[in-house]
């Protein structure tokens, strides 16, 4: 039996996955964001969820990338949420590592 790293080694090298896994980056990146933001602000979901005026299963949802309607947050929900953890929005397009031709 393969251990969960040899596993995702082994799926990686199918250049389909690969793609697929890849294109899911930025929302990982943007769900390790709210986390990271309101376990500094040491909060729970409930207080975010109060201080944003909806209900916790709304902020579940959020950070979990979505729920089974998955969709893309607003930007308004964004800073909602930003200002909830005590920071504010920043959002950035940073160069992709490869060069253009």
């Amino acid at each position: 039996m393969l251990t969960h790293e040899e596993f995702k080694t082994k799926m990686l090298s199918n250049p389909d996955v690969r793609a697929e896994y890849d294109n899911l980056q930025e929302e990982f990146s943007i769900v390790d964001e709210l986390l990271k933001a309101r376990m500094t602000a040491g909060l729970t979901q409930t207080e975010v969820a109060k201080r944003m005026g909806t209900k916790t299963p709304a902020i579940a949802r959020l950070e979990s990338g979505g729920g089974n309607k998955k969709h893309s947050p607003s930007i308004t929900t964004l800073r909602k949420y930003a200002k909830a953890v005590g920071c504010h929005l920043e959002i950035k397009f940073v160069p992709n590592q490869q060069e253009f031709l």
